[in-house]
């Protein structure tokens, strides 16, 4: 597709001079320097305001899908019934828990219990 745009491009313009491109390039790397900026500030003030969560501040997520776990969203989402999921934050597991029949079960190793999360 490259070389099919290129040419494309070529047959429908006439080259400018390379000072004039230099000049053009600079400006265009400058707006495009300024609108990051201020996208990355936006970004950072809605964090700050509480609106990270944007679906849920909008209404278009539920209190029930916020607090669902991310590994059981998925699991939901790709359809997969039985899974255990292993939650690791660094190189270390935080935790773990088992999905069975597409709800979360958390197994407690000390007593060897089964709880089943609503």
């Amino acid at each position: 597709m490259y070389r099919w745009w290129h040419r494309f491009i070529r047959r429908r313009t006439k080259p400018i001079p390379e000072d004039t491109a230099i000049i053009w390039k600079r400006r265009l790397s400058i707006a495009y320097g300024l609108i990051a900026w201020n996208a990355f500030g936006l970004l950072v003030y809605n964090i700050y305001q509480g609106k990270a969560d944007w679906a849920h501040y909008y209404g278009l997520k539920s209190d029930e899908e916020r607090t669902t776990p991310p590994g059981l969203a998925w699991a939901n989402t790709l359809g997969i019934k039985n899974a255990k999921v292993y939650r690791i934050s660094g190189v270390s597991k935080v935790g773990e828990y088992d999905i069975v029949d597409g709800k979360s079960v958390t197994i407690n190793s000390n007593e060897e219990q089964l709880t089943q999360d609503s």
